[in-house]
């Protein structure tokens, strides 16, 4: 052997040398399994969560929206006071600009302001309501639309569809706390394609909670024959995803809701005071995760990551 050579590896060194990368892969393997036990206990445990009770998100783009709608219940002016998920978030969201102008062509001189965040459940928008979003802010009129992620992708059962509504039943109870001279305008959960035929279940829950309007406080808005058909297919354009609304689905909805907005509020004025529009924190640059309607909500019984 030449001097300086590096010595031939022995029997038992490249035993050992295997044993051990054999002990590491082990460990990774029990590390990854202890993970997802870990993420299934954690999810099992939140979908036991009834709709009607409040669970905070816990990434982190979901509580820098959190923060960014606290600044803007903050700032005051708010007439109209938009809350749900991503299908009311990307109306009037700055990373959703086709959205946001037709927003700003309908609702400019109401004042109106959008508090919806993606993939948000019943108990994700009652927790953000009872922690400061709609606190001091006195709208004269809310808007829900909540209740689509709770449904998901599989039809649900009995049990299912009292609860989501129990869901619906609490938002407008805490929304009237806060805001007792609303008027509210429950908007019905819209039709969706993207999974099993769930189009019965929102059919139910839709019957029940149009129930629970009084046709004077409480208002109910049902687009859905204007979305879909009567087996509940949806038309060609009104989504952009067989979920989420294109511009066409979102002027169906405004041109349901003006009217009452105009009743209530009288026409819309030449200027507007609401705060300016907000967007996806992580598209603004401040953490640099992905979009919100992607993040991983936290999980309830029959949630999902996108709206």
């Amino acid at each position: 052997m030449a001097a300086g050579a590096p010595a031939a590896p022995t029997g038992v060194a490249v035993a050992s040398a295997g044993k051990q990368q054999a002990m590491h892969y082990r460990h990774s393997v029990i590390g990854c399994i202890l993970i997802v036990a870990a993420s299934a206990s954690s999810i099992f445990a939140q979908a036991s969560v009834p709709a009607d009770q409040p669970a905070p998100r816990s990434d982190r783009n979901s509580q820098l929206a959190h923060e960014q709608l606290l600044r803007k219940a903050r700032q005051g002016g708010i007439d109209v006071y938009f809350v749900g998920d991503s299908i009311t978030r990307r109306w009037g969201a700055t990373d959703y600009p086709r959205f946001l102008a037709n927003w700003e062509q309908n609702f400019h001189g109401w004042n109106a302001a959008d508090f919806g965040w993606g993939g948000d459940t019943t108990q994700n928008i009652l927790w953000r309501l009872e922690n400061g979003e709609l606190d001091g802010v006195n709208p004269k009129i809310i808007v829900i639309l909540a209740g689509t992620n709770n449904v998901g992708r599989r039809p649900g059962d009995d049990a299912t569809v009292a609860d989501i509504t129990r869901g619906i039943k609490t938002l407008i109870d805490v929304c009237r706390q806060k805001a007792p001279a609303a008027t509210i305008v429950l908007t019905a959960i819209f039709p969706r394609n993207d999974g099993e035929n769930v189009v019965p279940t929102i059919n139910r829950i839709n019957g029940n909670i149009a129930k629970l309007a009084d046709g004077r406080t409480i208002r109910f808005v049902n687009i859905n024959d204007r979305l879909a058909d009567a087996g509940g297919v949806l038309f060609a354009g009104m989504t952009v995803d067989k979920l989420h609304p294109a511009v066409a689905g979102y002027q169906a909805w405004a041109d349901a809701l003006k009217p009452i907005f105009t009743e209530v509020l009288g026409p819309p004025a030449a200027t507007d005071h609401a705060p300016p529009p907000t967007g996806d924190p992580s598209a603004a640059g401040q953490d640099g995760r992905g979009s919100p309607d992607a993040s991983t909500p936290a999980p309830a019984a029959r949630t999902e990551a996108h709206p």
